[in-house]
């Protein structure tokens, strides 16, 4: 049993949410939940799982889909990574993994799966062989690289797939340079982006022609964002976003908070990012002047209505939505135990800065009230629960990401006791 294994029961997990590049599906998971929505269908998807370990068996904690939307990975805490063909979403292969899981990425062109654990270990998977989309018994991970004995929180490859870059608990950003073989290992590092100075939350690329390679956005603990140059780590610009979200979650009242960044994703229009801030009933959108290489707080999107503090969000290339969802797993003394509320937004092709972002009704949502029900479990769910919810997430990703102290004698107790230390039998 993995350390802490006999408590992680009443653990709470984020909602999540991920959509395809062309928007032909959109997927959320919810504890152990998976649930699918093809938008081109107009109808809920039924996964296939014939491995030897069928569905996730506890809360997923990262799920993506791949750059061209023909793969899509879920992983967590039951320590399975699952790769699924979005053609059949049949799953094509299961891999077991001795920690839990906690981020996943997957390579531009397609060929490689990378997951970390939360023992600071990112371990890659070959998909080269399964060009038949045929299910691997037995398929197996090798070590990629290794951030030890802290858990990353997030992993991205680089927009030209030179660099894979993952952040931890431990207010780190690490370049590594991509290997011609991953399974050999990545040995080079390429840099570190050091200057938050609290837990990496999200990672995300920013890219044009003039920036192949990419400009890298990183969110934190902190209350910052923060704009890098990957090739040299060289810290471009940061923006703090910690007042302007104080003043509108708490309608102009201020009040000691912090405002930690949970997720950030690119927006359509390429210079736009969204992100979600705890406590913040919406959205903030943020600009990115590329040529001067600066970040700007564009706008404070709230959520009328709802009480809704997105936990993640998703958008598309190729359609001007953002996606957000809030939920939760586990949640304790309530009827809904997991919930999940989806919500979209229309977003300009301009920066944001003055066009009106239009939060649409949940019959105007592509698929409507049948992706809602599909991807939510139920349509309506009280708002004094997603404030609840919204709470004791709060509290198990700050005990998750922030790192406690232990006193010494602790301190030895738990290195003797470790798994890894452990003899096999």
């Amino acid at each position: 049993m993995e350390e802490g294994d006999d408590t992680r029961e009443i653990e709470v997990a984020p909602a999540l949410i991920a959509v395809d590049p062309a928007q032909r599906s959109v997927a959320v998971a919810v504890g152990s939940d998976l649930r699918v929505y093809d938008l081109i269908g107009n109808c809920p998807v039924s996964l296939v799982d014939d491995s030897a370990k069928p569905f996730h068996s506890d809360s997923i904690r990262a799920i993506r889909y791949g750059a061209s939307g023909k793969l899509f990975v879920s992983a967590g805490d039951d320590k399975l990574v699952k790769i699924w063909s979005t053609d059949s979403w049949l799953c094509i292969s299961s891999v077991c993994c001795e920690k839990r899981v906690s981020a996943v990425a997957i390579s531009n062109d397609g060929l490689f799966v990378c997951f970390a654990d939360k023992f600071g270990v990112v371990w890659v998977v070959s998909l080269k062989e399964d060009a038949e989309n045929q299910a691997l018994a037995g398929k197996k991970a090798a070590p990629m690289l290794a951030h030890y004995c802290s858990i990353i929180t997030s992993l991205e490859f680089s927009p030209d797939g030179r660099f894979i870059v993952s952040a931890d608990r431990d207010y780190k950003i690490r370049v590594t340079v991509v290997p011609k073989n991953p399974l050999d290992g990545a040995h080079e590092i390429q840099t570190f982006c050091l200057g938050h100075s609290e837990y990496v939350s999200c990672l995300d690329f920013i890219h044009s022609p003039d920036y192949p390679h990419g400009l890298l956005v990183s969110g934190s603990g902190d209350s910052t964002v923060r704009l890098w140059d990957v090739t040299s780590g060289s810290l471009l610009d940061t923006c703090e976003i910690g007042a302007k979200a104080e003043l509108s979650a708490t309608d102009g009242i201020e009040e000691e908070t912090c405002h930690a960044v949970t997720d950030l994703c690119t927006c359509p229009n390429g210079t736009s990012i969204a992100l979600a801030v705890q406590s913040l009933k919406g959205i903030m959108l943020l600009n990115c002047n590329l040529p001067a290489k600066t970040l700007s707080i564009a706008k404070v999107v709230l959520i009328e209505g709802d009480i809704l503090i997105p936990t993640c969000l998703g958008t598309s290339l190729s359609e001007g939505l953002l996606w957000m969802v809030t939920g939760i797993s586990k949640l304790q003394g309530f009827d809904h135990s997991s919930l999940a509320r989806v919500r979209a937004v229309s977003f300009p092709v301009d920066d944001g800065r003055d066009a009106e972002l239009v939060l649409l009704r949940d019959d105007e949502i592509p698929g409507g009230q049948k992706l809602l029900e599909r991807l939510q479990g139920s349509l309506s769910i009280g708002n004094n629960v997603f404030l609840a919810a919204s709470e004791a997430l709060k509290t198990a990703m700050r005990s998750l990401l922030i790192k406690k102290q232990y006193s010494n004698e602790n301190r030895e107790f738990r290195k003797r006791t470790r798994n890894d230390r452990k003899l096999k039998h």
